[in-house]
């Protein structure tokens, strides 16, 4: 692969688009250890509403990555699970949370300066607006 290839192969694009939605591989490291119901999911993940877990499962089914399996009789009769497919994503998104475990504090640090009034003048440096998560307003 070209190092042009990122910026050309619809491949390459598609696999950035999966891990650059957030819920995607959340909810994909959430169903590491094995099959869950959305109960459990929410309650695993955390801060997810019904509504995005039921659009970011349909997504990751849609793009083979979780197989939906229903159990009638049962209370709660449906339940999700990784796909070999969706298995082969788990080591990029460990190695991705490592990054971020490793360079988090500067990815911070650097937001914060960017936020920061400048001492030396009254204007304000550009701010991000692109989403709340990089806005200098987010938490």
């Amino acid at each position: 692969m070209t190092t042009d290839a990122f910026l050309a192969d619809c491949r390459a694009r598609l696999a950035f688009d999966l891990l650059s939605n957030t819920w995607n591989a959340v909810v994909l490291w959430a169903l590491r250890d094995g099959p869950g119901r959305p109960v459990e999911l929410r309650e695993r993940i955390g801060g997810i509403s019904s509504k995005v877990l039921t659009e970011t499962l349909r997504r990751l089914q849609f793009n083979g990555l979780v197989d939906r399996r229903a159990h009638p009789g049962a209370s709660s009769g449906i339940e999700y699970h990784l796909t070999a497919l969706g298995r082969t994503l788990l080591a990029p998104i460990d190695a991705i949370g490592a990054w971020a475990f490793e360079h988090g504090d500067e990815v911070m640090a650097a937001r914060e300066a960017a936020c920061a009034p400048d001492p030396q003048s009254a204007r304000q440096p550009a701010r991000p607006t692109a989403n709340a998560a990089t806005s200098c307003d987010a938490p």
